[in-house]
């Protein structure tokens, strides 16, 4: 069974596409199941939409959800549609989000920490004055917001987990081991999954998030794995698909997971 979990659309800005383009590309990509799972508005703000070219607005969230549910109906015995959805987490601003996204039926939430320290994970530039204990420091506080957000109860899923090195390939070589090792522990004991995400190969690093590295230490605690492609556009549905289920098997992995009404399935590798 082939499933992406992972998928955007025109509503957060920065995508092409609609959410039936995704779904007609997963169709022709011979996938069972396919996820949309766009921006969340950004709820921590008051104004309608703060950021136009990074989430959608307020005012389209509830469209959004319908529209997915809708096109899940017309698919049925076609392929399943799952509704989803990404989230960052914001300590601050948790309760709102965990309001606002309980209020619809998502199959799964992904957990996504994009922000650290106020500026942009992907910001090249934020490198660039620090020493190397700062760096230090940086990569742990990134890790440290993504294990608070596993403990959250808010996610089944966390996104894209070393994608700090996006635009910084330079990242995976900064020491923070024991904070990657326990970062998974947390992940394992609150259940949730890590995706195997391929959207790396659209940034500096040209990689698959995370590393080989981190996803042995992932098999080692006992982290449930799923697939996300994170695509902006329709062409990339179900990217290299059968290349991560085949390094998963090297890892020593024999089954991966997606989310059905915020219950885990099993689909063996």
């Amino acid at each position: 069974m082939k499933f992406d979990l992972h998928t955007h659309h025109f509503r957060c800005g920065h995508a092409d596409g609609n959410i039936r383009d995704y779904i007609e590309a997963a169709i022709a990509a011979d996938l069972q199941v396919i996820g949309i799972s766009d921006h969340t508005p950004y709820f921590g703000s008051p104004e309608e939409q703060p950021f136009p070219a990074i989430s959608m607005a307020k005012a389209d969230f509830a469209g959004y959800v319908q529209e997915v549910l809708d096109l899940k109906r017309e698919y049925e015995g076609k392929i399943k549609v799952l509704l989803g959805i990404e989230s960052d987490y914001f300590p601050n601003h948790a309760q709102v989000y965990q309001q606002a996204l309980t209020a619809y039926p998502f199959d799964y939430i992904i957990g996504s920490i994009h922000h650290v320290r106020d500026v942009s994970i992907f910001n090249k530039n934020r490198w660039k004055k620090l020493t190397p204990q700062q760096q230090v420091a940086d990569k742990e506080e990134y890790f440290n917001l993504i294990r608070q957000s596993a403990r959250s109860g808010m996610f089944q899923i966390i996104a894209h987990m070393d994608a700090m090195k996006g635009n910084y390939p330079l990242f995976s070589e900064i020491k923070a081991d024991e904070a990657i090792e326990e970062t998974l522990k947390v992940i394992a004991e609150s259940g949730l999954a890590i995706e195997i995400n391929t959207s790396g190969k659209t940034k500096l690093c040209g990689g698959w998030y995370p590393s080989g590295a981190i996803l042995e230490v992932a098999h080692h605690h006992g982290v449930d794995v799923t697939f996300g492609s994170d695509a902006h556009k329709p062409s990339r549905v179900g990217d290299e698909f059968d290349e991560v289920a085949k390094v998963l098997k090297e890892i020593g992995y024999t089954e991966w997971v997606y989310f059905e009404q915020k219950q885990k399935v099993t689909v063996p590798l």
